[in-house]
């Protein structure tokens, strides 16, 4: 994999060379320099047809789109490496925290204590339905949640 790096890298070097190259020649033009031209021109066009000869080889690297904005923002990629590593190395900490906190308290009676009363449900329903309802007919009274269920 090393190797496929190393290949990208030094076709990228050679691009950016006859890119510089290009400036030059761009910059101070005379009409005597169109033959070292038309040449740094095609070696840009070969430089990029092996660049993409590169990526084909490379297609199944993702890059975190936070690294492009490191790189954008002038910092150096590898210090996104490094602070997701101590991101992680934080996030261990507190998780082995939390698996030392939940041992402990492990052997505790509120461990091995009964489960709750089920929840309970509060409605009502009319005492006599042989006469009108009004308000002073309704009591209330808790059922079970398994029972009112049934």
């Amino acid at each position: 994999m090393a190797e496929k790096f190393d290949h990208l890298e030094e076709h990228l070097e050679k691009f950016v060379e006859n890119i510089r190259q290009l400036g030059i020649i761009v910059s101070d033009f005379q009409p005597s320099s169109q033959a070292g031209l038309n040449q740094k021109l095609n070696f840009i066009v070969t430089g990029l047809q092996d660049i993409d000869k590169c990526r084909q080889q490379l297609h199944d690297i993702t890059v975190p789109l936070e690294v492009f904005e490191y790189i954008d923002q002038g910092r150096n990629p590898q210090l996104y490496t490094k602070e997701c590593l101590e991101r992680a190395l934080a996030r261990n900490e507190q998780v082995k925290g939390k698996i030392d906190t939940m041992k402990a308290f492990a052997g505790h009676e509120t461990w091995n204590a009964p489960p709750p009363d089920p929840p309970r449900a509060s409605f009502s329903a009319p005492v006599s339905s042989s006469r009108a309802v009004n308000d002073t007919d309704l009591r209330y009274f808790e059922v079970p949640l398994s029972v009112a269920a049934t």
